[in-house]
Protein backbone atom coordinates (compact mmCIF):
# COMPACT_ATOMS: atom_id res chain seq x y z
CA UNK A 1 0.00 0.00 0.00
CA UNK A 2 1.30 3.52 -0.32
CA UNK A 3 2.37 6.04 2.82
CA UNK A 4 -1.34 7.29 1.98
CA UNK A 5 -4.00 5.23 -0.43
CA UNK A 6 -5.14 7.48 -3.01
CA UNK A 7 -8.64 6.92 -1.83
CA UNK A 8 -7.71 7.67 1.92
CA UNK A 9 -9.40 11.65 1.99
CA UNK A 10 -7.93 14.01 4.62
CA UNK A 11 -10.61 15.50 6.78
CA UNK A 12 -9.50 18.70 5.27
CA UNK A 13 -10.01 17.49 1.91
CA UNK A 14 -13.56 16.34 2.67
CA UNK A 15 -14.72 19.60 3.51
CA UNK A 16 -13.04 21.40 0.56
CA UNK A 17 -13.42 19.44 -2.61
CA UNK A 18 -10.30 19.54 -5.04
CA UNK A 19 -10.22 22.96 -6.85
CA UNK A 20 -8.24 23.39 -10.02
CA UNK A 21 -5.75 26.97 -9.60
CA UNK A 22 -3.95 28.09 -12.23
CA UNK A 23 -0.22 29.21 -11.93
CA UNK A 24 1.19 31.20 -14.69
CA UNK A 25 4.93 31.97 -14.76
CA UNK A 26 5.10 35.80 -14.73
CA UNK A 27 7.11 38.52 -13.11
CA UNK A 28 4.59 38.91 -10.14
CA UNK A 29 4.63 34.77 -9.72
CA UNK A 30 8.49 34.27 -9.93
CA UNK A 31 11.68 34.76 -7.64
CA UNK A 32 15.15 33.67 -9.15
CA UNK A 33 17.66 31.97 -7.13
CA UNK A 34 16.53 31.33 -3.67
CA UNK A 35 13.65 30.05 -1.21
CA UNK A 36 12.59 32.34 1.11
CA UNK A 37 10.17 32.26 4.30
CA UNK A 38 9.42 35.89 3.79
CA UNK A 39 8.27 35.76 -0.04
CA UNK A 40 4.92 36.73 -0.81
CA UNK A 41 2.82 33.91 -1.84
CA UNK A 42 1.25 33.63 -5.82
CA UNK A 43 -1.78 31.88 -4.16
CA UNK A 44 -3.45 29.82 -1.60
CA UNK A 45 -4.57 26.76 -1.56
CA UNK A 46 -6.26 24.41 0.28
CA UNK A 47 -5.46 20.56 1.11
CA UNK A 48 -6.57 18.35 -2.39
CA UNK A 49 -6.65 21.22 -4.35
CA UNK A 50 -5.09 20.44 -7.77
CA UNK A 51 -2.20 23.13 -9.62
CA UNK A 52 -1.25 23.45 -12.33
CA UNK A 53 1.62 25.56 -13.14
CA UNK A 54 4.70 26.71 -15.37
CA UNK A 55 7.91 26.01 -14.43
CA UNK A 56 10.57 27.57 -16.78
CA UNK A 57 14.07 27.06 -16.97
CA UNK A 58 16.89 29.64 -16.62
CA UNK A 59 18.53 28.08 -19.35
CA UNK A 60 16.44 29.19 -22.22
CA UNK A 61 18.79 31.87 -23.38
CA UNK A 62 21.09 29.16 -24.42
CA UNK A 63 18.90 29.15 -27.48
CA UNK A 64 16.01 31.88 -27.24
CA UNK A 65 14.81 31.43 -30.63
CA UNK A 66 13.68 28.21 -29.79
CA UNK A 67 13.33 28.04 -26.05
CA UNK A 68 12.05 31.46 -25.42
CA UNK A 69 8.63 32.84 -26.05
CA UNK A 70 7.38 36.74 -25.13
CA UNK A 71 6.22 35.37 -21.82
CA UNK A 72 9.38 34.83 -20.90
CA UNK A 73 11.18 37.39 -22.59
CA UNK A 74 8.63 39.35 -20.36
CA UNK A 75 10.14 37.36 -17.30
CA UNK A 76 13.99 38.02 -17.86
CA UNK A 77 13.14 42.05 -18.83
CA UNK A 78 11.38 42.42 -15.83
CA UNK A 79 13.95 40.39 -13.27
CA UNK A 80 16.96 42.35 -12.98
CA UNK A 81 20.36 39.96 -13.38
CA UNK A 82 21.39 41.80 -9.79
CA UNK A 83 18.10 40.33 -8.29
CA UNK A 84 18.48 36.56 -9.47
CA UNK A 85 20.68 35.28 -6.04
CA UNK A 86 22.27 33.54 -4.56
CA UNK A 87 21.43 30.85 -6.64
CA UNK A 88 20.18 30.31 -10.28
CA UNK A 89 16.90 28.69 -10.57
CA UNK A 90 13.86 30.98 -11.54
CA UNK A 91 11.29 29.71 -9.45
CA UNK A 92 7.68 29.82 -9.94
CA UNK A 93 6.06 30.39 -6.39
CA UNK A 94 5.14 30.26 -3.58
CA UNK A 95 2.73 28.41 -3.07
CA UNK A 96 0.84 28.70 0.47
CA UNK A 97 -1.46 25.89 1.53
CA UNK A 98 -3.71 26.80 4.41
CA UNK A 99 -3.25 25.37 8.01
CA UNK A 100 -0.29 24.13 7.00
CA UNK A 101 2.38 24.41 9.65
CA UNK A 102 5.93 23.19 11.21
CA UNK A 103 6.18 19.70 11.59
CA UNK A 104 3.78 18.94 8.95
CA UNK A 105 4.44 17.17 5.75
CA UNK A 106 2.76 18.23 2.07
CA UNK A 107 2.19 15.07 0.12
CA UNK A 108 2.85 16.68 -3.55
CA UNK A 109 1.33 14.32 -5.96
CA UNK A 110 3.05 14.70 -9.31
CA UNK A 111 0.08 14.29 -12.08
CA UNK A 112 1.47 15.70 -15.35
CA UNK A 113 4.83 17.23 -16.80
CA UNK A 114 4.07 18.34 -20.74
CA UNK A 115 7.12 20.03 -22.07
CA UNK A 116 6.24 23.87 -23.42
CA UNK A 117 8.45 23.90 -26.60
CA UNK A 118 10.10 20.72 -28.50
CA UNK A 119 13.53 22.07 -27.66
CA UNK A 120 16.11 21.38 -24.43
CA UNK A 121 19.74 22.77 -23.44
CA UNK A 122 22.66 20.97 -21.75
CA UNK A 123 25.41 22.87 -20.56
CA UNK A 124 29.05 21.49 -19.80
CA UNK A 125 29.47 23.93 -17.42
CA UNK A 126 32.40 25.08 -15.08
CA UNK A 127 31.02 23.70 -12.02
CA UNK A 128 30.55 19.88 -14.07
CA UNK A 129 32.55 17.26 -12.64
CA UNK A 130 35.06 17.14 -15.79
CA UNK A 131 35.74 20.85 -16.32
CA UNK A 132 38.88 20.35 -15.85
CA UNK A 133 39.52 17.51 -17.71
CA UNK A 134 38.19 19.45 -20.21
CA UNK A 135 40.17 22.37 -20.36
CA UNK A 136 37.65 24.32 -19.14
CA UNK A 137 35.82 24.69 -21.73
CA UNK A 138 32.00 24.83 -21.70
CA UNK A 139 29.85 23.92 -24.54
CA UNK A 140 26.41 24.06 -25.01
CA UNK A 141 24.29 21.19 -26.70
CA UNK A 142 20.79 21.77 -27.96
CA UNK A 143 18.35 18.72 -28.21
CA UNK A 144 15.23 18.06 -30.13
CA UNK A 145 12.24 16.73 -28.67
CA UNK A 146 9.90 14.54 -30.59
CA UNK A 147 6.67 14.21 -28.73
CA UNK A 148 5.64 11.94 -30.65
CA UNK A 149 8.29 8.94 -29.63
CA UNK A 150 9.33 10.75 -26.67
CA UNK A 151 12.88 10.75 -27.46
CA UNK A 152 15.68 13.64 -27.44
CA UNK A 153 17.94 14.11 -30.48
CA UNK A 154 21.17 16.25 -31.19
CA UNK A 155 20.11 19.41 -32.73
CA UNK A 156 23.51 21.79 -32.23
CA UNK A 157 25.99 22.40 -30.44
CA UNK A 158 28.29 25.18 -30.19
CA UNK A 159 31.09 26.65 -27.90
CA UNK A 160 30.30 29.10 -25.28
CA UNK A 161 32.70 31.86 -24.95
CA UNK A 162 34.39 32.91 -21.76
CA UNK A 163 32.42 31.69 -18.81
CA UNK A 164 28.55 30.87 -17.51
CA UNK A 165 28.01 33.14 -14.50
CA UNK A 166 25.17 34.93 -15.09
CA UNK A 167 21.47 33.17 -14.34
CA UNK A 168 19.56 33.70 -17.27
CA UNK A 169 22.46 34.24 -20.12
CA UNK A 170 21.10 35.01 -23.44
CA UNK A 171 23.62 33.88 -26.05
CA UNK A 172 23.17 33.82 -29.56
CA UNK A 173 24.51 31.61 -31.25
CA UNK A 174 25.86 32.25 -35.08
CA UNK A 175 24.92 29.50 -37.31
CA UNK A 176 28.30 29.52 -38.41
CA UNK A 177 29.56 28.16 -35.16
CA UNK A 178 27.21 25.43 -34.65
CA UNK A 179 28.35 22.02 -34.96
CA UNK A 180 26.63 18.67 -35.75
CA UNK A 181 26.29 16.36 -32.42
CA UNK A 182 25.06 13.55 -31.66
CA UNK A 183 24.22 11.73 -35.02
CA UNK A 184 22.52 8.45 -34.96
CA UNK A 185 21.55 8.81 -31.26
CA UNK A 186 18.17 9.27 -29.46
CA UNK A 187 17.89 9.94 -25.18
CA UNK A 188 14.61 8.39 -23.72
CA UNK A 189 12.52 11.90 -22.56
CA UNK A 190 11.48 11.37 -19.20
CA UNK A 191 10.17 15.42 -17.59
CA UNK A 192 10.79 15.65 -14.40
CA UNK A 193 11.43 18.47 -12.06
CA UNK A 194 15.19 19.11 -10.66
CA UNK A 195 14.66 21.39 -8.25
CA UNK A 196 11.14 22.26 -6.04
CA UNK A 197 10.52 22.58 -2.20
CA UNK A 198 9.25 24.55 0.94
CA UNK A 199 11.19 27.68 2.49
CA UNK A 200 13.48 26.67 4.52
CA UNK A 201 13.11 28.45 8.26
CA UNK A 202 15.80 30.88 7.89
CA UNK A 203 16.44 34.60 7.96
CA UNK A 204 16.70 36.11 4.74
CA UNK A 205 17.36 33.93 1.12
CA UNK A 206 18.53 30.50 0.65
CA UNK A 207 20.03 29.36 -2.66
CA UNK A 208 19.01 26.94 -4.91
CA UNK A 209 21.60 25.84 -5.27
CA UNK A 210 21.72 23.15 -2.75
CA UNK A 211 19.40 20.39 -2.09
CA UNK A 212 18.74 20.20 1.64
CA UNK A 213 15.87 18.71 3.77
CA UNK A 214 13.42 21.56 2.50
CA UNK A 215 13.66 19.68 -1.26
CA UNK A 216 15.26 22.07 -3.27
CA UNK A 217 17.74 20.96 -5.93
CA UNK A 218 17.31 17.46 -5.38
CA UNK A 219 18.02 16.87 -9.56
CA UNK A 220 16.73 12.69 -9.14
CA UNK A 221 15.01 12.17 -12.76
CA UNK A 222 12.71 10.16 -10.79
CA UNK A 223 10.43 13.14 -9.58
CA UNK A 224 8.03 13.11 -12.37
CA UNK A 225 4.74 12.37 -13.60
CA UNK A 226 2.98 9.45 -11.63
CA UNK A 227 5.48 10.15 -8.24
CA UNK A 228 4.80 11.49 -4.76
CA UNK A 229 7.13 13.72 -3.11
CA UNK A 230 6.89 14.41 1.13
CA UNK A 231 8.94 17.33 1.91
CA UNK A 232 8.84 18.47 5.69
CA UNK A 233 6.93 21.65 6.43
CA UNK A 234 9.26 24.32 8.08
CA UNK A 235 6.98 27.74 7.61
CA UNK A 236 4.05 28.35 8.42
CA UNK A 237 1.63 27.77 4.84
CA UNK A 238 5.23 25.61 3.62
CA UNK A 239 5.80 28.18 0.79
CA UNK A 240 6.09 25.90 -2.05
CA UNK A 241 7.84 26.52 -5.37
CA UNK A 242 8.62 24.74 -8.08
CA UNK A 243 11.54 25.15 -10.94
CA UNK A 244 14.89 23.73 -12.61
CA UNK A 245 12.85 21.76 -14.86
CA UNK A 246 14.26 18.92 -17.08
CA UNK A 247 13.27 16.66 -19.74
CA UNK A 248 15.86 14.19 -19.32
CA UNK A 249 19.39 13.71 -16.63
CA UNK A 250 21.32 10.40 -15.34
CA UNK A 251 22.24 10.14 -12.34
CA UNK A 252 24.85 11.98 -11.56
CA UNK A 253 24.10 14.93 -14.01
CA UNK A 254 28.20 14.65 -14.57
CA UNK A 255 28.48 17.53 -17.10
CA UNK A 256 26.80 19.93 -14.53
CA UNK A 257 22.91 20.29 -16.66
CA UNK A 258 20.43 18.19 -17.52
CA UNK A 259 18.65 18.65 -20.75
CA UNK A 260 16.86 21.91 -19.15
CA UNK A 261 13.41 22.66 -20.61
CA UNK A 262 10.18 24.54 -19.49
CA UNK A 263 7.29 21.72 -18.26
CA UNK A 264 3.78 22.91 -17.37
CA UNK A 265 3.27 20.65 -14.27
CA UNK A 266 -0.13 19.52 -13.08
CA UNK A 267 0.24 18.28 -9.22
CA UNK A 268 -1.98 18.31 -6.41
CA UNK A 269 -1.23 19.33 -2.74
CA UNK A 270 -2.33 17.32 0.30
CA UNK A 271 -1.70 18.55 3.44
CA UNK A 272 -0.46 15.71 6.04
CA UNK A 273 -1.04 16.25 9.97
CA UNK A 274 -0.87 12.26 10.23
CA UNK A 275 2.89 12.08 8.87
CA UNK A 276 6.26 12.88 9.78
CA UNK A 277 9.56 12.36 7.77
CA UNK A 278 12.89 13.78 8.49
CA UNK A 279 14.13 14.39 4.48
CA UNK A 280 12.26 14.56 1.06
CA UNK A 281 10.89 11.72 0.52
CA UNK A 282 10.15 10.14 -2.74
CA UNK A 283 7.56 7.23 -3.72
CA UNK A 284 6.88 6.05 -7.42
CA UNK A 285 4.69 3.57 -8.40
CA UNK A 286 7.49 0.55 -7.84
CA UNK A 287 9.80 2.14 -4.90
CA UNK A 288 10.20 4.21 -1.56
CA UNK A 289 13.41 6.43 -2.30
CA UNK A 290 15.10 8.07 0.41
CA UNK A 291 17.68 10.90 -0.22
CA UNK A 292 20.97 11.96 1.93
CA UNK A 293 23.00 15.30 1.35
CA UNK A 294 26.07 16.64 2.42
CA UNK A 295 29.13 18.39 0.89
CA UNK A 296 31.16 15.13 1.35
CA UNK A 297 29.79 11.86 -0.64
CA UNK A 298 30.35 9.32 2.23
CA UNK A 299 28.29 11.33 4.97
CA UNK A 300 25.59 12.08 2.28
CA UNK A 301 25.51 8.25 1.83
CA UNK A 302 24.98 7.63 5.74
CA UNK A 303 22.50 10.18 5.43
CA UNK A 304 20.26 8.30 3.27
CA UNK A 305 20.93 5.11 5.10
CA UNK A 306 19.89 6.59 8.50
CA UNK A 307 16.73 8.02 7.28
CA UNK A 308 15.87 4.60 5.01
CA UNK A 309 16.56 2.76 8.25
CA UNK A 310 13.95 5.15 10.42
CA UNK A 311 11.32 4.52 7.22
CA UNK A 312 11.50 0.81 7.65
CA UNK A 313 11.49 1.21 11.10
CA UNK A 314 8.63 4.02 11.52
CA UNK A 315 6.90 3.29 9.06
CA UNK A 316 7.02 0.04 7.51
CA UNK A 317 7.28 -2.20 10.85
CA UNK A 318 10.44 -3.76 10.84
CA UNK A 319 12.99 -3.98 13.73
CA UNK A 320 16.47 -2.20 13.43
CA UNK A 321 18.49 -5.76 12.25
CA UNK A 322 16.17 -7.01 10.42
CA UNK A 323 15.88 -2.96 8.08
CA UNK A 324 19.92 -3.18 8.35
CA UNK A 325 19.68 -6.75 6.84
CA UNK A 326 16.60 -5.71 4.39
CA UNK A 327 18.78 -2.50 2.96
CA UNK A 328 21.51 -4.41 2.35
CA UNK A 329 20.25 -7.03 0.46
CA UNK A 330 17.61 -5.13 -1.38
CA UNK A 331 17.86 -1.48 -1.11
CA UNK A 332 19.81 0.38 -3.91
CA UNK A 333 21.84 3.15 -3.18
CA UNK A 334 23.24 5.50 -6.12
CA UNK A 335 24.45 9.21 -6.38
CA UNK A 336 21.86 11.19 -7.52
CA UNK A 337 24.59 14.22 -8.39
CA UNK A 338 27.93 15.22 -8.17
CA UNK A 339 27.37 18.73 -8.96
CA UNK A 340 25.56 21.20 -6.96
CA UNK A 341 28.10 21.79 -4.31
CA UNK A 342 26.23 19.88 -1.14
CA UNK A 343 26.16 16.03 -2.99
CA UNK A 344 22.84 13.86 -3.44
CA UNK A 345 22.55 10.22 -2.46
CA UNK A 346 19.67 8.39 -2.83
CA UNK A 347 18.81 5.09 -1.73
CA UNK A 348 15.08 3.02 -3.41
CA UNK A 349 13.75 0.10 -2.01
CA UNK A 350 11.26 -1.75 -3.88
CA UNK A 351 7.57 -1.60 -2.66
CA UNK A 352 7.01 -5.18 -3.86
CA UNK A 353 9.47 -6.81 -1.11
CA UNK A 354 6.19 -5.97 1.30
CA UNK A 355 3.26 -7.80 1.80
CA UNK A 356 1.14 -4.63 1.25
CA UNK A 357 3.24 -3.05 -0.84
CA UNK A 358 2.31 -3.43 -3.88
CA UNK A 359 1.95 -0.20 -6.63
CA UNK A 360 -1.26 0.93 -6.68
CA UNK A 361 -3.72 0.45 -10.12
CA UNK A 362 -3.88 3.91 -10.46
CA UNK A 363 -0.19 4.72 -10.47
Amino acid sequence: MSLLKTDDLTEAERKHPSNLHILKATVENCHWGYFSATEAPSIKVKSGDIIQAEAITHHAGDAPELMMDDALKAIWAGVPEADRNPGVHLMTGPIYVEGAQPGDVLEVRYLNMRPRFSYGSNLAANWGHLYDEFKQKERVTIYRLDMASMQAHGHYAYDFKGKYETPGTITHCPECERQETLNGVRVPVRPHLGTAGVAPDVNGRVSTIPPGKHGGNIDNWRIGAGSTMYYPVQVEGGLFSIGDPHISQGDGEISGTAIEASLDVTMQIILRKDFQFPSPLLETPNYFIVHGFDEDLNVAMKNASMDMLELLTDHRGLSKNDAYSLMSVSSDFAVTQVVDTVQGVHVKIPRSVFDNGEPNSDK
